[in-house]
């Protein structure tokens, strides 16, 4: 056979046997397909942990707390393995209903959507949830937000840590994402949190004379401001939607501010989108490269897969493979909206 750099690296089939998920995905990648994807993101995230002095920033779209994978989130943002959270507002109001005991349900789309509806069930593909139980949740939030200074504006990060904070002392589950973040200190943003029912229980608490402000400016400011005290990131991207954009567009926003951006150092994403279609939720990191979101040495990889598969098998990977061992974990002081980031010694889990 002549020889040929294109011809270098042969695949190579994995045997059946006993081994750990951390085994199995070292063999997948030498693999193909989402297979071998699988198993470099498992890698990349591993190095962006090794790196002495870098932040993560995670994207997290989809309804991935009602598809069960709140206690995940929760276990990166607990154990050093993501160190600031962009979230949908979706996201964190059914965080919030689990960790004030609501409970969502294996349910069908093989059923009768109006039979729901005249028995108070909503449907989230093949999740039920009962909305007496949401209600209950949005009046938490509008009685929590009598709570907030009528004279200033805040930013989605400070209403997610208010949020937090109120329901640690309800006593929510110490496994929420909202109180985990809460109680290590870790920055959670939504910035389109209007679009969710946070941000109709906030109009429900200005319906009732509280004047609530939301400077989605100050989101921008805030983020934009962490990717540059951190100088050098890791995203890892849950979906797509305002959550990645928001995260990519740190690099664009402190470049139009006369800052040395060089684009985030290392990308993950898991999504069933496409990026034939043009939309920013399945568009490539290359793509992202030539905005200057990432950069050019940027280890990167996109896994074309439904997150609630691969979630649970990468991150038990990444427990299988880095637990014990120590990580220079990034810690927030927030003076006028500006971060300070020291960092100490954890030891992963």
């Amino acid at each position: 056979m002549t020889k040929s750099k294109y011809l270098s690296s042969p695949t190579r089939p994995p045997g059946v046997e006993k081994r750990s998920i951390s085994e199995l995905l070292k063999k997948m990648k030498d693999t193909a397909f989402q297979g071998r994807n699988l198993g470099e993101a498992t890698d990349i995230w591993s190095r962006m942990l090794e790196e002495e002095k870098l932040v993560v920033l995670m994207g997290l779209s989809g309804a991935m707390v009602p598809a069960g994978m709140r206690r995940i989130i929760s276990h990166l943002i607990k154990n050093g393995y993501v160190d600031c959270l962009v979230s949908t507002g979706a996201n964190i109001f059914h965080d919030l209903y689990e960790a004030l005991e609501g409970s969502h349900f294996k349910g069908s789309p093989l059923v009768e959507d109006a039979e729901l509806y005249r028995r108070g069930i909503d449907r989230m593909h093949d999740v039920f949830a009962p909305e007496d139980g949401f209600r209950r949740i949005d009046r938490f939030i509008a009685n929590a937000a009598e709570k907030l200074d009528e004279d200033r504006g805040y930013s989605s990060r400070e209403i997610v840590h208010f949020l937090g904070e109120h329901a640690a002392e309800a006593g929510g589950r110490e496994d929420s994402i909202v109180v985990t973040a809460y109680r290590e200190k870790i920055p959670v943003f939504s910035p389109a949190i209007g679009d969710s029912s946070i941000g109709m229980a906030l109009v429900m608490a200005r319906h009732k004379g509280r004047r609530v402000i939301i400077d989605q400016l100050k989101d921008v400011e805030e983020l934009s401001n962490i990717v540059e005290e951190a100088g050098k990131t890791g995203v890892v991207y849950v979906g797509g939607g305002v959550p990645k954009n928001f995260i990519q567009q740190t690099e664009v926003m402190l470049s139009l501010l006369g800052s040395d951006a060089k684009g985030h150092s290392y990308g993950i994403q898991f999504t069933t989108d496409s990026p034939h279609f043009g939309g920013l939720s399945g568009c490539t990191f290359e793509e992202g490269v030539s905005w200057g979101k990432i950069s050019t040495s940027a280890k990167k990889v996109q896994v074309f897969v439904d997150a609630t598969i691969a979630l649970p098998i990468v991150i038990h990977a990444l427990a299988e493979r880095l637990r014990g061992k120590e990580r220079y974990i990034p810690k927030f002081s927030w003076r006028e909206g500006k971060p300070n980031i020291t960092y100490q010694k954890k030891v992963l889990r």
